[in-house]
């Protein structure tokens, strides 16, 4: 069960809750129903908050019903996008209106589907939303430069180095990428100098030398014993 897709239902009728669940318990899927909205708070509560001894697991996928005791769907859904949380949300509702669907989507459902429904449907569209989800979660992947305890984010320039953020500079950042994309790689002064600062640059070379000084002073443990900003001597700088 611990690598299987968790699905959350969130639903107050018994029998669609059950029908749900069964169905997708089926399909094989780990499936998690609770009856009101209070107790999936909680368990995102429990799963976001790191005083919590034996966390929750997040679910990658939330069915929600609107019409729910004690919170309702529709702040339940706010909270969740509150939290940065980018689990898919697939609405499942009475009220068919357009101006219900809109509100719906607009507080970061993903879906939204009006009662009755088929269940073949409803388990189609809950794997389109999760496909989506694999994708989105492999291009932003894709887009982390990581190495070892150091992850580099170009996309949001910034850098955390053992999860903590590093303050950088834009040429700062721009180094490191540059090295970081080629690790081992040897550098000149020249080279880095062109790469960074564009081929007009007509300042001193050592500028090179004081940003990389600088780099090591925020990145490593031991600036005059570097481990990630290597010196080559005669030939220039190299990363890792």
């Amino acid at each position: 069960m611990k690598n299987l897709t968790r699905i959350l239902v969130v639903e107050d009728e018994e029998l669609i809750r059950e029908t749900v669940g069964l169905a997708l318990q089926e399909e094989g899927f780990d499936v998690q129903t609770v009856s009101d909205g209070r107790s999936a708070l909680d368990l995102f509560y429990q799963s976001t908050t790191p005083n919590i001894s034996s966390p929750q697991r997040l679910p990658d996928l939330v069915i929600l019903d609107l019409m729910l005791p004690l919170v309702n769907g529709l702040d339940l859904c706010r909270f969740i996008r509150r939290q940065e949380n980018k689990v898919p949300i697939l609405i499942l509702s009475a009220k068919g209106t357009e101006m219900d669907r809109v509100v719906g989507l607009e507080v970061g459902a993903d879906d939204y589907l009006t009662k009755p429904f088929g269940m073949r449907e409803l388990i189609a569209r809950c794997r389109a939303l999760l496909r989506r989800s694999r994708t989105l979660q492999a291009e932003e992947t894709s887009q982390v430069i990581r190495y070892q305890n150091i992850f580099l984010y170009p996309q949001e320039c910034r850098v955390t180095l053992a999860g903590a953020e590093i303050n950088l500079s834009p040429k700062e950042f721009r180094i490191l990428e540059l090295f970081m994309s080629h690790p081992r790689r040897v550098w000149s002064r020249e080279q880095l100098l062109e790469r960074v600062w564009g081929p007009d640059f007509m300042g001193d070379s050592k500028t090179v030398d004081v940003h990389i000084r600088w780099l090591r002073e925020k990145l490593e443990t031991d600036p005059s014993h570097p481990k990630y900003l290597q010196t080559v001597r005669g030939f220039g700088y190299r990363f890792g």
